[in-house]
């Protein structure tokens, strides 16, 4: 059974988003995006909600996007290749290869998906990430420090959580990103 990471780009000051909605600022450089690539190379399936699904679909619905650099090509296939499954009861259909609809979290549809999976899964989104948190269903915490504050916006972890984390890795880019890596204590 592979490993449940959830994965997030943070401001310094714990935001995914800020208050408009926006994450250019979280952007990775192409050193950057080589070294998270690489790092799926042991996911084979990805947890999405609904918004994070439509912004991540377009790996695959826009062929615009791999040529955005070769890095972003690299991406592109390693985002293709991998199983997809979408929890989300506003969402009426997927759009994507690999992709199936759930239309709720739940520790029975996560432990079907750690079942059916070749390898690691991601959960991706901040909304998403929290309800599993919260079932106690992540394994690691993966996050990409981003050189800013935004002053408000989607927080990374959601209010009211504790969490016993043991740092396993760490990792610094030249753009002033920084990648750690937590495995959660488990009593």
């Amino acid at each position: 059974m592979g490993t449940v990471i959830y994965s997030v780009a943070s401001s310094l000051d714990g935001y995914n988003s800020d208050a408009q909605g926006g994450f250019s600022w979280a952007v990775p450089d192409e050193p950057v995006v080589a070294a998270l690539t690489a790092d799926l190379a042991s996911v084979s399936t990805y947890l999405y909600g609904r918004r994070m699904y439509e912004t991540m679909a377009v790996w695959e619905t826009d062929p615009s996007a791999a040529s955005w650099s070769p890095e972003s090509a690299r991406f592109a296939e390693t985002w293709k290749r991998a199983e997809k499954i979408v929890f989300s009861s506003s969402l009426g259909q997927t759009w994507t290869e690999r992709t199936r609809l759930e239309r709720e979290l739940t520790a029975e549809a996560v432990a079907r998906a750690k079942s059916e999976a070749s390898g690691d899964l991601t959960i991706e989104g901040p909304t998403l990430a929290g309800s599993a948190l919260r079932l106690g269903l992540v394994d690691v915490v993966e996050l990409l420090l981003c050189p800013v504050t935004v002053g408000g916006g989607t927080a990374v972890f959601p209010d009211g959580l504790s969490l016993a984390l043991r740092l396993v890795r760490e990792r610094r880019f030249d753009n002033g990103m920084v990648q750690i890596t937590y495995e959660l204590d488990r009593p």
